[in-house]
């Protein structure tokens, strides 16, 4: 990686084989472990974790305190909430059921996706095994069981859907069916059911 165009706050730590974008910034006391690959332009705050093979996109904003374990792969442009969790394990247990420790083959790794231009709100938990689709938005405290589609607004724990949201952010108003408009920025969307 070159090392010239990247900011690294001296008490962070940044394993040799990890991949770092040019203009990113990884600031105090966070963490990176190996094989992690992040994009160009990216800010990882204070106190960040991501754990070994996580793969992060270009532009993303990762908050003071964020979890990310392995198996998650955070796309382009995501925004991931201050004290957010990537969990990676559905059935987490320190021992085998003949009191051994478990170790790296006695479990299976969720995976889990976030989407272009996703928000995660501040404290959400992510569980294993889901997708979060393209700028969907997942509200602060949000415990997030399955998987969220695109523009979706989810809430709540477990997270259900409160309707969807603009690219900008913004909820959107229905227009009747499956029509919603944006009240902010006027952009107009038609939602198909799967």
């Amino acid at each position: 990686m070159n090392t010239s165009t990247i900011t690294i706050h001296p008490t962070a730590s940044v394993s040799d084989d990890a991949s770092i974008g040019a203009g990113t910034r990884i600031w105090n006391q966070s963490q990176v472990r190996e094989n992690v690959r992040i994009g160009e332009d990216c800010n990882i705050g204070k106190d960040v974790y991501i754990d070994f093979s996580v793969v992060i996109g270009d532009n993303v904003k990762i908050q003071n305190g964020a979890l990310i374990y392995h198996g998650t792969t955070i796309e382009s442009g995501v925004f991931v909430g201050p004290g957010a969790i990537f969990t990676n394990d559905k059935r987490p247990r320190a021992i085998n059921p003949d009191g051994t420790l478990k170790g790296n083959s006695d479990w299976v790794v969720g995976e889990t996706r976030v989407c272009y231009g996703a928000s995660i709100g501040a404290g959400a938990v992510i569980l294993p095994d889901v997708t979060i689709g393209r700028f969907a938005l997942i509200g602060a405290g949000a415990v997030v069981t399955s998987n969220v589609p695109a523009h979706a607004l989810v809430m709540g724990n477990p997270a259900r859907q409160d309707g969807y949201v603009c690219s900008c952010a913004t909820k959107l108003v229905g227009d009747g069916g499956q029509q919603f408009h944006c009240p902010a920025c006027g952009e107009r969307f038609e939602f198909v059911q799967a």
